[in-house]
């Protein structure tokens, strides 16, 4: 019998549903220990593009330079690292822990292709910024435009 009746989705009952979800996250966002599980951390990554350049900039505090891997297969670059946890104090009483500690695996997909033989790598202050020189194939062309 239900067959036979088309669903729609009712505006109101989406929107309850939405805030409570929202009510709930806000409740346990405080919380030391999350019921969704343990957190992966992720590093945060910026890609910008010019004429001749791909540069991708990483946060990466707390990470050694010589564990970090850096792979450019076609047009996806890999970053791989960890970022180890500092020795606990004995006696003390965390009361928060916010910072994630751990193995990271990031692929980025590339705008333009680029040459893997030249890519520069350089870790400064937590940031690691790897510029990457366009192939000549890829390098922006100006196309000109003729008027009829």
């Amino acid at each position: 019998m239900f067959d036979l009746i088309p669903w729609r989705e009712r505006g109101e009952l989406s929107s309850l549903r939405r805030e409570i979800d929202t009510l709930f996250d806000r409740f346990f966002e405080g919380w030391p220990f999350r019921t969704s599980g343990i957190r992966q951390w992720m590093p945060s990554v910026d890609v910008s593009e010019t004429a001749q350049d791909v540069i991708v900039q990483a946060e990466l505090p707390g990470v050694d330079p010589k564990e970090i891997d850096i792979s450019v297969q076609g047009n996806v670059l890999t970053l791989r690292g960890e970022r180890k946890q500092e020795k606990e104090e004995q006696g003390a009483n965390y009361h928060r822990i916010e910072r994630s500690f751990g193995a990271f695996s990031r692929s980025i997909q590339l705008p333009a292709e680029v040459d893997v033989d030249k890519v520069n790598a350089v870790y400064k202050n937590g940031v690691l910024r790897i510029s990457m020189p366009k192939t000549e194939a890829a390098a922006a062309r100006k196309i000109e435009v003729k008027t009829a």
